[in-house]
């Protein structure tokens, strides 16, 4: 059932033309991610369909007893509120009744001992009956409780950026929505509560409309993509994974398609040249055609960084870290780190919101002094810092002025100079945009243009603090594919799971006493370590428990080293690798299942727990392979 339709939208923005007759429908219980670069009017869009702006021409329907939930980027708080009366905000019967009772139960447990407050909080108790409420309340205070706001009663103005981000989650998912909309929901926000919100927006019961950077949460919530590029919007069905496959399929078909028109227009030419002596209307028409073939030009392509750029000559030594610590919020951040920094480091930070990530990096780059120990840093490098701050920028001034700045042009490995101009094309700044006021860009564009004049400088060793925050995809691949031929060291702190995993290959873990631990690898291959160490301390619980509740039994001699597999194990040595090509062939097959089925969602849910019970299979089988692939080695030698 369609829950709302757009029809033959457009909107500007000042001169700009943001999107044009643009048309869709929304159905119940759909997935659907909206993306497209910084300036194209994804948040806009968002926006008019909440109904908090209005198009310039076309129209927005939906049934009258709609109800629409809406997370802006950057929720703005009236700061004397409380936590509470911020989260149950709303009109609806159920979050008036959670309000009222919230209230009185607080209100009591101040005064026991008041009568009108008992009777206040038992009306209140009442009224949740009516409203059948208390299901919504169990969910509300597990929401609350998930992502770490205990403290209700307190006001807004005393939390953090990232808690009050999280409140806003909160109050989104609490309210019931037909529509859910949800602009940037990953900004800002440690990677453990991303997953457990793709968990909740799994389970979501309303239709739900999110912009995001953040490809792997676009790729498992998604069943639809909505794509603005240059004015339009071109629909895809399916996850975020099948959009790519979709996208490239269609740029070249329309790659084809310019090729006719090249070839058409050079015919076209090449008769005009020749000059026909009689002027028909025939010959009119073939000279406006060549004319019109000529305006229409081809569509400027995505951005494309397939240039190596250079940076100055980084010697052995870079960054050592001695014994260092350093404190913050009065409690100690990290104490008797030691770290060496070497050439070509690719590093990853992580760790949950406040733990110290971003001190690290600043006493890193000189720019904080620790409380304890030493920080040396090599004479040769040439250090640039990419910070989560929003950094001043001259309004007044033209996009390539800022740029050029830095400097007029950058050297590639190969000695080529690439200037300013051609850079900016590459980050998605085309010829016309150039020579824009920078007032009049996006807060995503002045963060893409923050991005390329760091770059410009021509590191050697590059500081990257939450990159992907306000960067959009297509900036994300442009950097991504910029750091893979970058000569010189990366260090980044991030929560962003596919942006770590295609740039980094060694992580710092802050953990929660305060110790910084090592990983060598990327950060999913981190996440399957930590994953496997919880099941085993939670089987080594179990298996304490057991234990204490019968005798020790002495422990077992140690077994004799095999002279040969048992008859059972041979056995599964002969079929165990057609097994797992047979689990993987499922898997393939499933994935495939749950493409072509991504308007189904209730098809898309059956097929995905499919999914992920053959990767379970299919994990319990490579373990096994090695265990069996082990003991024919010790018989062996």
């Amino acid at each position: 059932m369609n829950i709302l339709s757009v029809d033959h939208a457009t909107k500007t923005y000042g001169e700009k033309t943001l999107f044009h007759d643009v048309s869709f429908i929304i159905s119940e219980r759909e997935r659907i991610g909206v993306i497209g670069v910084n300036g194209t009017g994804k948040s806009t869009l968002l926006r008019l369909v909440a109904g908090l702006e209005t198009p310039d021409t076309g129209t927005i329907t939906h049934a009258g007893a709609f109800r629409v939930e809406y997370l802006p980027q950057n929720p703005t708080f009236d700061e004397q509120i409380t936590v509470l009366n911020y989260v149950f905000q709303g009109d609806s019967p159920i979050m008036q009744a959670l309000r009222e009772y919230e209230e009185a139960l607080f209100a009591l447990e101040t005064r026991p001992g008041d009568e009108k407050l008992q009777a206040k909080l038992f009306a209140a108790q009442s009224r949740m009956e009516a409203a059948h409420a208390w299901d919504a309340e169990t969910q509300a205070k597990s929401i609350l409780s998930r992502l770490g706001v205990a403290m209700y009663d307190q006001p807004v103005s005393r939390l953090s950026g990232g808690q009050k981000k999280r409140v806003a989650i909160a109050r989104a998912l609490i309210q019931p929505a037909d529509l859910l909309i949800l602009d940037e929901p990953t900004n800002h926000v440690d990677s453990e509560t991303v997953g457990w919100l793709e968990s909740m927006l799994a389970k979501y019961r309303g239709a739900i409309l999110l912009v995001t950077h953040d490809r792997y949460f676009l790729d498992r919530i998604t069943n639809r993509m909505f794509e603005l590029d240059r004015g339009r919007l071109i629909a895809y069905e399916g996850n975020y994974a099948t959009f790519l496959e979709k996208k490239a399929d269609r740029e070249e078909r329309e790659a084809a398609s310019e090729d006719k028109r090249q070839n058409l227009l050079r015919r076209e030419l090449a008769w005009l040249q020749r000059g026909a002596k009689a002027r028909t209307t025939k010959q009119k028409a073939r000279i406006d055609r060549a004319h019109k073939l000529q305006e229409q030009g081809p569509q400027a392509a995505g951005g494309k960084l397939d240039i190596a750029v250079g940076g100055s000559r980084l010697g052995k030594k870079v960054i050592n870290l001695e014994d260092v610590g350093a404190s913050g919020g009065g409690r100690k951040l990290f104490r008797s780190f030691n770290c060496i920094v070497q050439q070509e480091d690719r590093i990853g930070i992580v760790g949950p919101n406040g733990c110290g990530k971003s001190t690290l990096l600043n006493i890193m780059a000189g720019r904080q002094q620790p409380d304890e120990g030493s920080v040396e840093t090599g004479d040769t490098v040439k250090l640039a810092y990419y910070t989560q701050e929003n950094v001043e920028m001259d309004g007044g001034k033209r996009v390539i002025e800022y740029v050029k700045e830095a400097a007029e042009a950058v050297r590639t490995i190969d000695g080529e100079l690439i200037t300013a101009a051609q850079m900016l094309e590459r980050f998605l700044f085309p010829p016309a945009q150039q020579w824009t006021r920078i007032d009049r860009l996006s807060g995503g564009e002045r963060r893409r243009l923050y991005l390329l004049r760091t770059l410009m400088n021509e590191p050697n060793v590059l500081f990257l603090d939450e990159p992907t925050n306000d960067l959009d995809i297509q900036t994300l691949s442009v950097l991504e594919s910029y750091l893979e031929e970058f000569p010189g060291v990366v260090l980044t702190v991030s929560h962003d799971r596919y942006f770590l995993d295609r740039t980094v290959d060694r992580l710092l873990v802050f953990e929660a006493d305060g110790t910084i631990r090592r990983f060598e690898g990327n950060y999913s291959e981190w996440l399957e370590k930590r994953e496997a160490e919880k099941l085993a301390e939670e089987a080594e619980r179990k298996s304490a428990a057991a234990g204490a509740k019968s005798p020790v039994a002495a422990a077992p001699p140690a077994a004799a080293k095999p002279k040969k597999l048992s008859y059972k194990d041979q056995k599964e040595w002969d079929t165990i690798e057609s097994v797992i090509t047979g689990l993987e062939d499922e898997v393939a097959r499933i994935k495939q299942a749950i493409a072509e089925a991504a308007t189904d969602y209730a098809k898309v849910q059956q097929l995905f727990a499919e999914q992920q019970a053959k990767e379970a299979e299919l994990d319990a089988a490579m373990e096994r392979w090695a265990e069996l692939s082990e003991l024919v080695q010790q018989i062996e030698s």
